[in-house]
């Protein structure tokens, strides 16, 4: 009787791994939010280089990896939100801007080559969950993508290894009268042991919390900002709230938005 013990238990276990294996793709967590990948997701066009944004010569220096607050862009319509999937519902917290080859000063690799075609929809699916927005997928390969890989693939996988690694702070347990520049900083590096104070730079519009930029090493280690920490510690900030319309503008164009 023991080998069909053995065997049955075997049979459950196998059961139990193809599943995970099949449910994974198309259903993860977003940080602060359970993301479903559309059924009818489809990548962006690509879009016409902006030949005086172009600065293929720039050596890189540096990295950044911009964590940004989703309400906060489809409530300015900055940053390529996605109205349809990503504002419709405005249920995301922390999701990803890009990842950012940076240069010494303040002139950056952009645009380094043709970005080709559209990013693959498989590329735009798997990363959905992590940058929920096919133009801003699109728009990052172009402008930063370019300047340090040879394919999106290649491009969005050492963002997901970053991204991944990276423990998105509850911004939303911090107090209204304690949002401070200073605070979302400390939560940053209470969430991540071991990543400098002075390596998480605040971008702010209009008094609201826009986007953390962590600095990392041309090597992907954390390290300092070489050109300070954007908003100071003692800067009152707003926090655009989860769950609401925010008026993000219906028909926003990629070259009529801003973004890094």
């Amino acid at each position: 009787m023991r080998p069909l013990f053995v065997s049955a238990a075997l049979m459950v276990l196998l059961t139990a791994c193809t599943a995970s294996q099949e449910a994974t793709p198309e259903r993860t967590e977003a940080a602060g939010a359970v993301c479903d990948v559309p059924d009818d997701l489809r990548p962006a066009r690509p879009y016409r280089i902006p030949q005086d944004e172009a600065a293929p010569d720039v050596p890189v220096a540096f990295n950044m990896l911009a964590v940004s607050w989703s309400p906060q862009a489809c409530r300015s319509g900055k940053d390529y939100p996605d109205e349809r999937y990503q504002c419709a519902s405005n249920a995301f917290g922390l999701t990803l801007h890009g990842l950012w080859p940076n240069g010494a000063d303040n002139r950056h690799p952009r645009y380094c080559a043709a970005p080709g075609p559209a990013i693959p929809v498989e590329t735009v699916r798997r990363h959905f969950c992590m940058t929920p927005s096919p133009s801003l997928q699109q728009h990052e390969w172009a402008a930063h993508g370019t300047c340090g890989w040879d394919s999106p693939e290649a491009y969005f996988a050492q963002a997901a290894r970053m991204w991944d690694g990276l423990d998105k702070p509850d911004l939303e347990a911090i107090p209204a009268q304690r949002l401070t520049a200073g605070a979302i900083r400390d939560a940053f590096v209470a969430a991540n042991p071991g990543f400098p104070r002075d390596g998480v730079f605040i971008a702010t519009t209009d008094g609201w919390f826009r986007e953390a930029r962590l600095c990392y090493s041309k090597d992907y280690r954390p390290m300092r900002c070489p050109r300070g920490l954007g908003a100071p510690d003692r800067e009152r900030l707003k926090l655009a709230p989860r769950g609401v319309q925010t008026g993000v503008q219906t028909g926003l164009r990629q070259g009529a938005q801003t973004g890094g």
